[in-house]
């Protein structure tokens, strides 16, 4: 199955570095479609996780305090983490969730249907080079929104925590 994913991924990988990707199927296709196959699936499929590792990262607003979902790609980090990048399709702006952990880092994770208890830390800067080489690894050019982007994208690893209930 690996074979075959590692196919898809050399085919696709490209078309996500389009201008018609970014500017559309990206940001506005791709999220609706999200939330309709998981509301579908009652969270056991994600559309990008046929081809990624994908989960859904639940936060509180920065500044509404209210409760927002997610849908991303992260990358195993080989040490039971998860990293992931705020890239926004290449936008000028940082999206939401990435102020969402920052201002509240305690958050949960849905990855494949199981909900877990994570805390975000952002990636030290003199990590970065070492992060965005594994994400790479695994979807090529990827950094590439960063360097479209005209910003630094923010970076974060997810420490899954216990719960002290």
């Amino acid at each position: 199955m690996n074979a075959v994913a590692d196919a898809v991924r050399a085919v696709i990988s490209p078309l996500t570095r389009t201008r018609v990707f970014r500017r559309f199927l990206g940001p506005r296709v791709l999220p609706p479609l999200e939330r309709f196959v998981s509301w579908a699936t009652r969270g056991r499929v994600q559309v990008s996780a046929l081809l990624v590792p994908s989960l859904v990262l639940h936060t509180i607003g920065a500044a509404s305090g209210m409760p927002r979902e997610a849908p991303l790609m992260y990358c195993p980090d080989g040490q039971g983490r998860a990293i992931v990048a705020g890239t926004n399709f290449a936008g000028a702006r940082h999206p939401a969730w990435t102020a969402n952990l920052l201002a509240h880092p305690d958050a949960e994770i849905t990855v494949r249907g199981r909900r877990f208890a994570v805390r975000a830390e952002p990636v030290p800067d003199d990590e970065r080079d070492a992060v965005w080489a594994r994400i790479e690894r695994q979807w090529p050019g990827y950094r590439n929104y960063e360097r479209q982007s005209g910003r630094t994208v923010r970076l974060f690893r997810l420490q899954p925590v216990r719960r002290l209930d």
